[in-house]
């Protein structure tokens, strides 16, 4: 039977651009499931989104399957799952394909679950784009944040050293992944020759131009520099835009069950800044789109 939800949609003049409706959400297809939401992943995307005139937002979700289609076999009411890449997640019920419902881990939280793919997925692209292997040293800006910090922890995994830039509060943050932090701010070039005599690799999750400058005086290979957010400089200066390059989607798509089983294992963590109650949707995006939530945001339902 269909099921009624609450469901934050677009109002351009409430806060933070939405207001909350009741919608009917109906049984699933042959090839669907129905999850009821327990955690919504949030990114400033989705403020991004709202600007743009998008009417509902919200990339990723995590909750319990309550109905499956006939066609599905392999997923079964009760399951936890984790779902990426949905529309409209800011809900609490949701008709998603199962093809993108994934068995959450067990020692994953519902916020931690809820947050693991879309920015997993930006930084495993990254490391992909530019062949990231153990012989690299490898310097990420941004490395607290959330695409920053699964991109230490991925480039990690490979073997790679990582040299992150962050503010000095968050360098315990990168030294538990294994990283070295360093200082953004002027003269960030030459504190960064001072650690080590070359960098083959630079993933920018930040997208300043002290970033990306820095990034370009110190890779000499443009291939081997990869941005989540340069969205203007990357076209004009020859390097990888992550989510826009030809096959971005399709690879995406592929990495999401690696990364959950990474994050099963206990090699890929998701530090979480703060949650919100599903109610205060508007306080926690106005949060996420200032740029200064220190880590991973969740709705609670």
């Amino acid at each position: 039977m269909s099921t009624i939800a609450k469901k934050w949609t677009a109002d351009p003049s409430r806060r933070a651009g939405l207001e909350i409706v009741d919608v009917r959400v109906p049984d699933p297809g042959p090839h669907d499931v129905r999850v009821s939401v327990t955690a919504v992943g949030m990114n400033p995307v989705d403020a991004i989104n709202l600007a743009d005139g998008a009417t509902e937002v919200g990339y990723e979700i995590a909750g319990t399957i309550d109905a499956v289609g006939s066609g599905v076999t392999d997923r079964s009411v009760g399951d936890a799952v984790i779902s990426f890449r949905v529309h409209g997640g800011y809900t609490t019920s949701l008709v998603i394909p199962s093809r993108d419902v994934f068995a959450k881990p067990d020692d994953l939280g519902w916020a931690e679950a809820a947050n693991l793919l879309l920015t997993g997925s930006a930084a495993a692209e990254m490391i992909y784009r530019t062949h990231v292997s153990e012989s690299d040293t490898v310097i990420v800006h941004g490395a607290s944040g959330a695409v920053g910090i699964s991109a230490v922890q991925q480039a990690r995994l490979q073997g790679a050293r990582v040299i992150g830039t962050a503010a000095e509060k968050n360098w315990d943050l990168l030294r538990r992944f294994g990283a070295e932090p360093v200082a953004y701010g002027p003269g960030l070039e030459g504190r960064i020759r001072a650690l080590t005599d070359r960098v083959d690799v630079a993933l920018d999750a930040v997208g300043t131009d002290e970033a990306i400058d820095v990034s370009l005086a110190l890779v000499s290979d443009r291939r081997r520099i990869a941005s989540s957010a340069a969205f203007d400089r990357a076209p004009r200066e020859g390097f990888w835009i992550v989510g826009y390059e030809s096959g971005s989607v399709e690879y995406r798509n592929r990495v999401r069950q690696p990364l959950v089983d990474l994050a099963r294992k206990g090699k890929l963590v998701v530090p979480v800044a703060r949650t919100f109650p599903f109610s205060e949707a508007p306080d926690a995006l106005a949060l996420v789109a200032s740029g200064h939530a220190g880590g991973k945001v969740a709705l609670l339902v």
